[in-house]
């Protein structure tokens, strides 16, 4: 079985409308482990309904397309699949209570030769239902790791995307810890992301995994967790993007040490490390802001 480029780059997707409410909201923040901390105002923003705010990275779990790649129509391999990278764009803050109009698409394909894999990038944007306004664009990138060599057979393959930059070499300007919670995994799989390999200690076992291994998706909420409290304040709203590379798997109950950099008013280099094992799992994180300070 091989990739069918053809296929893949014209798949359609069917637009999703995302409805959601305020324990749609606080259910999510919890999930990526904000409210630990009871007393932080700043958390309870995203926790609490009195004044409660959307969590932006929140817009990673909305309209997802699902298990497509698992289509026998494709011609992938998707049990050797892996979420390589993800990026959000933020446009406009998200109401506590909304609906979204949700439309996927294929953005491109690339064949990095037999034995080399494949890296299959799919743009995603998250609009209002009613006014049409763009909230967020997302950009998930996945790496097919059994899935090289197509473009040998069927001739056509799209250039891949650009690299994130490397870390900058010298030392951090600060370093936070964010632990995650024993049970993280079985509560942000509430949110939508039910896949058994976060739930079922067999189903881990099977992958290789001792244990039920975290979403990345919530390593990736709580890169932006460790933003809003080291640079913004927990103000949100300065948030524009944020891209980063995974790099190894978090078991649900280990605390993610995050180096940031300032590399300018606008730009943050951020790093997760996994404190207990001392591994990267979160890597060439680039988050742009909004600079202003009042």
């Amino acid at each position: 079985m091989m990739i069918d480029y053809d296929v893949v780059k014209n798949w359609i997707f069917e637009d999703v409308r995302y409805d959601y409410a305020e324990r749609d909201v606080m259910l999510y923040a919890l999930g990526i482990g904000l409210g630990q901390d009871p007393l932080d105002k700043g958390q309870l923003r995203y926790v609490y309904e009195d004044g409660l705010q959307v969590m932006p990275t929140m817009a990673a779990i909305m309209g997802a397309p699902g298990a497509w790649w698992k289509d026998p129509r494709t011609g992938a391999d998707a049990l050797r699949l892996v979420h390589g990278e993800q990026h959000l764009r933020f446009h406009r803050p998200m109401p506590a209570r909304g609906s979204m109009r949700v439309s996927n698409r294929v953005l491109s394909l690339s064949d990095k030769g037999a034995g080399k894999g494949a890296i299959g990038v799919v743009l995603r944007e998250i609009r209002d239902a009613e006014t049409g306004e763009l909230h967020a664009e997302s950009r998930n990138v996945s790496v097919l790791r059994g899935d090289g060599g197509f473009s040998t057979a069927h001739g056509r393959t799209d250039p891949p995307p650009a690299p994130l930059p490397p870390i900058p070499q010298r030392s951090a300007d600060s370093v936070l810890e964010l632990p995650t919670l024993t049970q993280g995994a079985l509560i942000y799989r509430l949110s939508g992301d039910y896949n058994p390999l976060h739930a079922d200690p067999a189903v881990a076992d099977k992958a290789g995994f001792a244990r039920p291994i975290l979403h990345g998706l919530v390593a990736y909420g709580m890169a932006a967790h460790a933003v809003l409290r080291d640079a913004l304040g927990y103000d949100s709203i300065r948030l524009r993007s944020l891209g980063l590379r995974f790099t190894a798997p978090v078991y649900p109950g280990e605390t993610l040490q995050f180096e940031l950099w300032r590399e300018s008013a606008a730009l943050v280099r951020l790093r997760g490390r996994v404190r207990e094992r001392d591994v990267v799992a979160i890597d060439n994180g680039v988050v742009e802001i909004d600079p202003r300070t009042d």
